[in-house]
């Protein structure tokens, strides 16, 4: 029994030791001076026991082997802040767990506020360390260059102060940290290209296809430089990752299937030239791929818990982020039903809700994604409204004190209401990015809610609630004290 399990014990270790074999492990004693023989470092500070920590080292590691052999060389390295680095970490104050900070040598140079997967770790640190635009001196440099599965954006100047290369470096500079860009003023460059005085944004060979140029040369006719790149840069159909997400603009129409251009390049460009087929014919809408993976709370917010099958599911947001799912199963034909109808309006958003109570007659109104213009919008009163979520301990602590204050304005003009925001859509323009958030929304006002800020005992919110509500309240003056009743006036 015994040999077996240190036969295990030694399969886990050779496992996780070939996963993390290209980052270099500090301790306090080598910090320094491993530094000092190293151009470009990415240090993750790091405990053991954290879960956060746990679920970056595999992506950690996958950058690390990436970076294998870049010029300028780049190394990732890790210090564990609770044995051998207790006095690196101290030094360097983290205070929480991992924290990433890069240097030159031992010369620390800033915070790592980058992605955390692997591809945006390697493409952030690439454009730290090395120049914002690479020369190319020749035609293999460029050849080199593209070899890439990256988009690329390259400058042919015949001088290198002219203001359109001024101009170009100026946006390398800006947006270096997201396209790799590269320059040349190479006479015999630019006559084997084609190109002189201009700016090409060149597609990698992964994402080429017969729909869409492979090129795209920059003209005025444009906008400006960071313009021509921010609209072509995706093409017809881009892919979308957690950490470029926030760059694809509604309306947007993504396709969620098993998007993985490692291990299956073809199966992955097989569904997205399908897509990008049909989607060249709606050049109003925005575009994309995801993978299912990735992006399964994006499918529960969408009511899917599970993609079956290889095809793609679709869903789209339209400018007002209002949400739309495709019933019937991927086609072409399907496909293209759903966008005509999706581009004409003529389809019914998707709301995710909890069904409206049979039940709320109690003093805290429950609202609900179905009921909430009843509820709140239009029921013409002051409405201090909690969104909230079920497992959050401060809602919980809030909870009696909610039901306290729906009892003492029970009589007034003013709504009290708690929306569960795990398990409905949050309605525009509430923004609820942690529990519990808390808006006024006043009745003449209710497309301009207010965020509260205030303290979160009773009198907090009588106080606020006496002094903002649009007619003076019956039981409390502006100040939120008690009004006496006028049978014990003298």
């Amino acid at each position: 029994m015994l040999p077996k399990y240190f036969a295990l014990l030694f399969l886990i270790f050779a496992i996780v030791s070939a996963e993390e074999k290209d980052v270099l492990e500090l301790t306090d004693g080598t910090f320094s001076s491993e530094l000092d023989r190293l151009e470009n470092t990415l240090v993750m500070f790091y405990a053991p026991w954290c879960g956060h920590c746990k679920r970056l080292k595999p992506e950690y590691a996958k950058a690390a082997e990436m970076l294998l052999g870049n010029d300028p060389p780049i190394t990732l390295a890790k210090v564990d802040c609770t044995e051998s680095g207790k006095e690196t970490c101290n030094k360097y104050s983290v205070s929480g767990y991992p924290t990433l900070k890069i240097f030159a040598k031992s010369d620390f140079v800033s915070d790592y506020n980058g992605p955390r997967e692997a591809a945006g770790i390697a493409k952030y640190m690439k454009a730290q360390v090395g120049p914002a635009s690479k020369e190319l001196t020749g035609e293999s440099c460029l050849k080199s260059f593209l070899n890439s599965d990256e988009i690329s954006v390259v400058g042919f100047f015949e001088k290198s102060d002219s203001s359109l290369a001024k101009t170009f470096h100026t946006v390398a500079n800006k947006m270096k940290e997201k396209v790799r860009f590269a320059h040349t003023t190479s006479e015999s460059l630019m006559k084997k290209e084609g190109y002189k005085n201009t700016i090409v944004l060149y597609r990698p060979k992964v994402l080429q296809n017969k729909f869409e140029p492979n090129t795209i040369q920059y003209d005025e006719s444009m906008g400006d430089i960071q313009e021509f790149i921010a609209k072509n840069y995706f093409g017809i159909a881009g892919i979308r990752t957690r950490d470029n997400a926030g760059e694809f603009k509604n309306p947007l129409v993504v396709a969620y299937y098993a998007v993985d251009y490692v291990k299956n390049a073809k199966g992955t460009n097989y569904w997205r030239n399908r897509i990008i087929k049909v989607a060249k014919d709606f050049p109003k809408l925005h575009f994309a791929i995801s993978s299912k993976d990735d992006f399964q709370h994006e499918l529960n917010d969408f009511g899917i818990d599970f993609v079956k099958g290889d095809k793609p599911v679709i869903l789209a947001r339209n400018v007002k982020n209002q949400k739309f799912v495709m019933k019937d199963e991927f086609s072409m034909d399907t496909f293209e039903a759903f966008l005509k109808d999706f581009e004409a309006g003529a389809l019914e958003p998707y709301l995710k809700s909890e069904p409206i109570p049979e039940d709320n007659s109690g003093n805290v109104k429950v609202a609900v994604a179905r009921n909430f213009d009843e509820i709140v919008t239009n029921n013409g009163k002051d409405t201090l409204i909690e969104f909230y979520a079920p497992w959050c301990g401060h809602c919980k602590k809030l909870a009696p004190v909610f039901d306290e204050l729906g009892e003492k304005l029970a009589n007034e003009d003013v709504a009290i209401v708690k929306f569960d925001a795990t398990a409905n859509d949050v309605p525009t323009p509430y923004e609820v990015n942690g529990f519990p958030t808390l808006f006024w929304a006043s009745k003449d006002s209710k497309d301009s809610p207010i965020k509260y800020e205030g303290g979160r005992e009773l009198d907090d919110f009588i106080k606020y609630i006496a002094k903002h509500a649009t007619n003076e309240l019956k039981g409390f003056d502006r100040k939120g004290k008690p009004m006496k009743p006028k049978n014990d006036e003298l």
